[in-house]
């Protein structure tokens, strides 16, 4: 019932309780409805580069690593370099982008790709995974006749038309910081919930008020998963 709740929410049925349009649209994608959603919205905001980038990213593994023990801090510090003020998913369209770069730089020589993972904390493989992923999705889009966008990353409109096409999918995803000391309060769900530590927020001296998270979970002290912070006037 809650499933279709979100796809009634989504605008992803019609009155009858079929898919609408715009849900069949939708169901084009091996998504999760907000994603695709989100990427449909991304079409109207011209961030569409972006937001494929950030759906092949939070679809593939995790890509931060495990540090070893004593190393943590090490990992950090690598993981800072590519932090973005934005939030979480906007770090990770710069880790898929260095990615990319290293790989084009160390073109044939798998070795040396995987060599530039290990020295950021990184998984080869999960990044690999996004690759593959962010180009069935940009298939999916030419198939079905959707624009592409030119990329545009990193300008003041862009990052803000990235947060709007989130919070088109995303906006029963959303929290408050309810203390001032990341205690988030899931406005859906009811529940406080703290940042997970891969989050380029974690252990930093300004925690946002609002934020909209990819994911939840209960049974890690209730962390919310990939934060980006956002306005309430959005």
């Amino acid at each position: 019932m809650r499933a279709l709740e979100d796809l009634d929410y989504l605008a992803a049925l019609d009155n009858n309780g079929n898919l609408s349009e715009f849900g069949i649209i939708m169901s084009e994608f091996p998504l999760d409805p907000q994603l695709s959603k989100s990427i449909l919205a991304s079409c109207e905001f011209e961030c569409v580069d972006e937001m494929l980038t950030i759906a092949a990213m939070v679809t593939a593994p995790n890509c931060f690593l495990h540090a070893p023990s004593g190393t943590e801090e090490i990992a950090l510090t690598c993981w800072r370099k590519f932090s973005h003020p934005a939030g979480d998913h906007f770090t990770l369209i710069n880790v898929f982008n260095a990615f990319r770069e290293a790989s084009t730089n160390s073109a044939g020589q798998c070795c040396s790709n995987e060599k530039w993972c290990r020295n950021y904390f990184l998984s080869c493989s999960a990044l690999r995974m996004a690759e593959i992923i962010r180009a069935e999705l940009v298939e999916i889009m030419k198939r079905i006749e959707l624009p592409i966008s030119a990329p545009d990353f990193g300008s003041p409109e862009n990052i803000l038309s990235i947060k709007k096409a989130l919070l088109s999918g995303y906006f029963m995803q959303i929290a408050r910081d309810v203390d001032g000391s990341g205690n988030y309060l899931m406005l859906t769900h009811r529940q406080v919930a703290q940042l997970h530590p891969f989050s380029s927020y974690y252990n930093t001296r300004r925690s946002p008020e609002w934020v909209l998270f990819h994911e939840f979970s209960i049974s890690e002290d209730n962390s919310i998963r990939v934060v980006s912070e956002i306005s309430p006037h959005l």
